[in-house]
């Protein structure tokens, strides 16, 4: 068991595209959002585990001798396998949570003490450690926010347990791990994310695992490696491209959405008028296309003509008829549009969680900044990013930004 402090990092996802078509068998493209998930583990001799979310106000804290006790034969030494309904219930009983507990706040916990008691079993006695994991990102947006935490989780326990390889070396400010590490990580993160959400695609926590992009259609997820990007002290994973950032404009509308009766919504409008949506389908795959083509372009000599097509196919005419159809998936959120007027409160939208568009290169900042006062006048929270951020990384404390020190410290 290592005896020093981890920081670890992993970003969050936008689907850029073909997000409810990808249910029909088309082509989904996810990217990472240079919006982070950070954690920090610090082994200790207190004989106590403790897990502390600051972003949802959860502190806990478990004697290890008594989760030394309990009977958790049923996670099984290395065993990256899901969990039974019935093993699940039993990890309840560990957390010592009724069996109801459904919210996501819950099952975080439950997520931490998964992945603890199953990586750190190779040990001769569970470890002492405490466990602060702090994010950008806000929680249910669509934006991965749980699978960046159970990447975090995995990566740092895996570490800490030298089931892999701490890859940072003296004098460097971040590392990340080797593709073999990369691959056990994701593996134990996807576990993870099945204890939160049940049955995930493991879209969201291959994108925070290996950062850049994804392209997912019909159970394959491959590399996008035309959106890999690096950051300042993060080296790339060998032999992906590294072209410059792609830079967007992302809107929380804050108001709840259900991605389930979205896509049970498409089903059924897909089954009533088949010769119509099909169609709109088969549209959304093409944009999907289309946007795959142009960003590999743009990873070799990017050009204002990428930028229209981009911001074009970002309008998803498709996607818009093929779903809710509400004005507020119709209104012109992206960048370009936001500033051709400012929208007064009775137009605000009112649907979806989030959306993003490619901020235009050569738009002054002053007009970025009116567009995110207008689309702030409405009760929206919008942050300038990037996507193709990289992924899951390990940290000295001197190279991550002092809000984020903070607040892992718990000042």
């Amino acid at each position: 068991m290592l005896s020093e402090v981890l920081l670890v990092s992993a970003p969050g996802k936008v689907i850029l595209h073909g997000e409810h078509a990808v249910v029909h068998g088309k082509v989904a493209l996810a990217v990472a959002l240079n919006l982070r998930t950070f954690l920090r583990l610090q082994p200790h001799s207190n004989g106590k585990v403790g897990l502390n979310l600051p972003n949802i106000g959860i502190k806990r804290a478990w004697v290890v001798a008594k989760l030394q006790m309990l009977d958790t034969s049923f996670l099984k030494q290395g065993d990256v396998t899901a969990l039974t309904p019935e093993q699940v219930e039993k990890l309840k009983e560990v957390a010592g949570f009724p069996e109801d507990c459904a919210d996501h706040e819950h099952l975080a916990v439950l997520s931490f003490l998964y992945l603890y008691l199953s990586i750190c079993q190779s040990q001769r006695a569970l470890p002492s450690l405490d466990v602060t994991v702090w994010s950008e990102l806000p929680t249910g947006a669509g934006l991965g926010s749980s699978a960046a935490y159970s990447v975090c989780l995995a990566a740092a326990l895996l570490t800490a347990c030298e089931e892999i390889p701490n890859p940072l070396k003296d004098g460097e400010a971040a590392s990340r791990w080797t593709e073999e590490s990369l691959e056990l990580i994701n593996k134990w993160a996807f576990q993870g994310e099945r204890v939160i959400h049940g049955n995930p695609s493991g879209v969201d926590n291959a994108v925070s695992t290996w950062g850049g992009g994804l392209r997912y259609q019909k159970g394959k997820i491959s590399s996008l490696k035309s959106v890999e990007t690096s950051a300042a002290g993060v080296k790339p994973v060998a032999g992906r491209s590294r072209p410059p950032a792609l830079k967007i404009l992302l809107i929380n509308t804050k108001v709840p959405r259900s991605t389930k009766a979205l896509v049970a919504g498409v089903r059924s409008r897909l089954l009533k008028f088949p010769e119509i949506v099909a169609p709109l389908l088969t549209s959304i795959d093409a944009i999907s296309l289309e946007c795959e083509r142009v960003l590999g372009e743009m990873a070799a000599a990017p050009a204002p003509e990428h930028y229209l097509v981009l911001e074009l196919s970002r309008g998803q005419g498709g996607h818009r008829t093929s779903t809710s159809g509400r004005p507020s998936r119709n209104r012109d959120l992206s960048p370009s549009g936001a500033h051709r007027h400012e929208p007064a409160p009775s137009e605000c939208p009112r649907c979806g969680p989030c959306l993003a568009g490619p901020a235009v290169p050569d738009l002054e900042q002053p007009e970025v900044e009116a567009m995110k006062q207008a689309l702030t006048s409405c009760g929206f929270d919008c942050w300038e990013t990037s996507i193709g951020a990289p992924g899951v990384s390990i940290h000295t404390a001197a190279s991550l930004d002092a809000p984020v020190r903070q607040a892992l410290d718990g000042l």
